[in-house]
C-alpha cells in the first residue's frame, strides 16, 4: 500500500471516528431547540427557529447555579489534591531510592484496576465514621482517591522519561528535592500536569455514583445529580433536558479542547523511558 493511500485510509478513519462521537452531541444540542413531538417525529431534521428560553428555563428549573457551584467547588478541590499530592508521589518513586518502594507503588497500580464499585461498601463506612457523609468532603476525598493511581503513573512516567543528568546537576549545585521539585522539575511538568487535571476534571465533574449515594442534601448536590430533575417516573422533558445537557457539556468540550495539545504531549512524552 502506497504511503498516499495509507494517509487516506487513516484520515478516513479517524474522521469517522470523530463523528461517531461528534453527531450525538450535535444532535443533543439541535435537539434542546425542538419540541417533544418535532424530537420523536422528526429527529434529525433541523429545529424551525433557535429559541434560547428554552435553556434559560433549563437553567432556572433545574437550579442549575447551585449546582454548578457546588460541581466547581468540588471539582477544583479535588482536581488541586490531586495535583499536588500526585506529583510528590511520582516525585518520591521515580526519582528517590527507598526500600519496598515498587510494593509501595502496588496500591496505586490496584486503584486503576478494581472499580469504584468493589470498596463502595468499606468506603462509606470510613466517611461515615469521620461524620463527613453529606458534606463536600464526602466527595472530594474519595474523588482524590480515585484519581491518584492515574495521576502517580502519568507523572511518574514522565519524570522517568527525564534527563537524569538534569538532577545531578541540580544536586551538584545544592538544591535539595524541594527546591528541584519547585523550580526545575515543576516547569518542565506542565504538559504532565495539563494532561492529568483535563482527566481529573472531567472525571470528577461527570461523576454520578458517589455524589448520588454520599450526598443527600440538595443544596450540596452536583450536576450531574441535579440533572434528575428533569426526569420523572412517567415522563420525561426531553427539550429541557437536552439544553441542560448541552449547558454542562459544551464547557467541558471547551476545556478539552483548549487543553488538547498539552494532553496529547502529556501522553506521549510521559511513555518515552
Amino acid at each position: 500500500m502506497s504511503p498516499r493511500i495509507s494517509a487516506i485510509v487513516y484520515h478516513s478513519v479517524l474522521t469517522a471516528v470523530s463523528l461517531f462521537f461528534v453527531l450525538p452531541l450535535v444532535w443533543m444540542i439541535v435537539s434542546s431547540f425542538k419540541s417533544k413531538r418535532e424530537i420523536f417525529d422528526s429527529p434529525f431534521a433541523l429545529p424551525t427557529s433557535l429559541d434560547f428560553t428554552v435553556w434559560t428555563n433549563a437553567w432556572e428549573r433545574g437550579d442549575l447555579g447551585v449546582y454548578a457551584v457546588n460541581s466547581v467547588i468540588t471539582t477544583v478541590a479535588s482536581v488541586s489534591g490531586i495535583l499536588v499530592f500526585g506529583l510528590l508521589a511520582a516525585y518520591a518513586f521515580s526519582r528517590l531510592k527507598f526500600r519496598f518502594s515498587k510494593w509501595l507503588l502496588l496500591p496505586f497500580l490496584l486503584g486503576l484496576l478494581l472499580p469504584v464499585q468493589s470498596y463502595l461498601t468499606a468506603q462509606s463506612r470510613l466517611l461515615d465514621a469521620f461524620y463527613i457523609l453529606d458534606t463536600r468532603w464526602a466527595l472530594i476525598l474519595p474523588y482524590i482517591g480515585l484519581g491518584l493511581s492515574l495521576a502517580v503513573f502519568l507523572l511518574k512516567g514522565y519524570l522517568d522519561s527525564l534527563p537524569r543528568e538534569l538532577f545531578e546537576a541540580a544536586r551538584i549545585d545544592g538544591a535539595g528535592d524541594f527546591r528541584t521539585l519547585a523550580q526545575i522539575v515543576l516547569p518542565l511538568m506542565r504538559p504532565g500536569l495539563a494532561t492529568v487535571a483535563t482527566f481529573s476534571v472531567l472525571s470528577a465533574w461527570n461523576e454520578f455514583l458517589l455524589a448520588t449515594l454520599y450526598i443527600q442534601s440538595d443544596d450540596l448536590r452536583t450536576i450531574p445529580v441535579g440533572l434528575l430533575a428533569f426526569t420523572g417516573k412517567y415522563s420525561t422533558d426531553y427539550p429541557t433536558l437536552f439544553a441542560a445537557l448541552s449547558i454542562i457539556t459544551i464547557p467541558m468540550v471547551g476545556i478539552y479542547v483548549v487543553f488538547h495539545r498539552q494532553v496529547i504531549n502529556g501522553i506521549t512524552e510521559g511513555s518515552v523511558h
